[in-house]
């Protein structure tokens, strides 16, 4: 993880502000959905998007009983 030096403050509802050149860089855009977690001791803000539950991938996914799957991990479940 790196630092950029930038700070802001939590607010009264609990929000902060991203800078815009934060977002920029990062692509992230108004009304963009943000998965949030927690690692250790620290908050990680990550953009969403839909990735292979089992891999992580996140090209090419299909639903497979309600998860989402990248075609390899489908491919190897099929098999089993």
């Amino acid at each position: 993880m790196r630092t950029t030096g930038i700070t802001r403050k939590i607010d009264e509802l609990g929000r902060i502000v991203l800078p815009a050149e934060l977002r920029r860089t990062l692509g992230l855009a108004s009304r963009d959905t943000m998965e949030i977690y927690v690692e250790g001791d620290s908050v990680v803000l990550k953009k969403f998007g839909v990735a292979c539950v089992f891999c992580g991938n996140s090209e090419n996914i299909v639903a497979y009983r309600e998860k989402s799957v990248c075609p390899a991990c489908l491919s190897y479940l099929k098999d089993m």
